[in-house]
């Protein structure tokens, strides 16, 4: 089977087993409804009590899983291009404890700010964040174990800071499970404030695919074909921050998604960034929609956070990375 076919094949299976996630995300809760109601009841309107749970509850929580999965899924695979770094995500370059801290003292000083509002305060955060751990870890040249090392010393320091907020706050108690990644509380206001990040962000991604899978080659390599690379790494680092920042204002830190994401698809299709990006977009959905599943399991018929899961199926993929980039080297 040629690469075309065997990418298409690859497509085809992850689209049905992320139609059968969807339905699968409709249909388990507190209140089963049948996987056949929940899908027929996306088409056919017929004001029951099981349509309306869908659409008022399950659906835009649906809807938030596919977004930030995406989302942080695309984050991580852009941040491994530009850094040449396997181990560098989201969480592990100080993005989302960036993020957090923004969102959860703007909760403090300025209560009353809408969820646009919120994003821009996660943008700053993660851009923050970001650059501490690139600053520190870039220092004498970067490598995999020193940028593991600086992002959960960064990640911590930020991280105890947030949680002292939340302590000496009583406004800010309620963002202590957010703070886990959460997504059950999500609805079509939180959709409405995340999709545009999204389309933006991930089309951006889409668009400089091409010079992406180029920067991976090496910077000075990158040069010699004529690209401007400082240029590209600003864009890239914007893209991120927008990916990354909107997923944490919705949903709060959920860890490991763009670190496991990239490394499966490159692995499927390739390293071609212009596959790698929106295979990573699907993936990414598919990883956080079963995720969101299994976390209604943990302790049923009470919810979960759906950063647990991810917790739990992160940390030994982020070992087994350590352990190999040291093996290697």
């Amino acid at each position: 089977m040629n690469v075309s076919a065997n990418r298409l094949l690859i497509l085809i299976t992850a689209f049905i087993l992320f139609i059968l996630g969807i339905g699968l995300n409709l249909s388990v809760g507190a209140s089963h409804i049948s996987f056949a109601k929940a899908l027929k009841s996306l088409v056919v309107w017929d004001h029951s009590k099981e349509q309306l749970i869908i659409t008022t509850l399950r659906l835009p929580r649906t809807l938030i899983a596919v977004f930030v999965g995406a989302n942080l899924a695309v984050a991580g695979a852009l941040m491994q291009a530009m850094t040449r770094n396997p181990l560098a995500s989201p969480q592990l370059f100080g993005v989302n404890a960036g993020a957090s801290l923004a969102v959860v003292a703007s909760i403090v000083l300025f209560p009353h700010l809408n969820a646009f509002s919120s994003v821009g305060f996660a943008l700053v955060g993660a851009a923050a964040g970001g650059l501490i751990v690139y600053s520190f870890s870039s220092s004498g040249g970067m490598t995999p174990v020193k940028l593991a090392l600086t992002g959960m010393a960064v990640h911590l320091f930020l991280s105890s800071f947030t949680q002292g907020i939340i302590i000496l706050n009583e406004s800010a108690g309620d963002v202590l499970y957010w703070m886990t990644g959460a997504i059950d509380g999500s609805n079509w206001k939180d959709v409405t404030v995340i999709l545009p990040f999204t389309l933006v962000g991930v089309g951006l991604a889409v668009i400089c695919s091409g010079t992406v899978s180029i920067l991976g080659l090496g910077e000075e390599t990158a040069k010699g074909l004529g690209q401007n690379t400082k240029a590209i790494k600003t864009l890239v680092s914007l893209v991120i921050l927008i990916l990354a920042g909107s997923s944490v204002a919705v949903a709060g830190p959920i860890g490991f998604v763009g670190l496991i994401v990239p490394h499966i698809v490159r692995k499927l299709v390739g390293e071609n960034y212009k596959f790698v990006i929106p295979f990573s977009a699907l993936f990414g959905a598919l990883l956080l929609v079963y995720a969101d599943v299994l976390a209604r399991w943990i302790a049923f018929p009470y919810e979960s956070p759906v950063g647990i899961v991810t917790a739990i199926l992160g940390t030994p993929f982020f070992l087994y990375l350590a352990r190999k980039e040291r093996n290697a080297r």
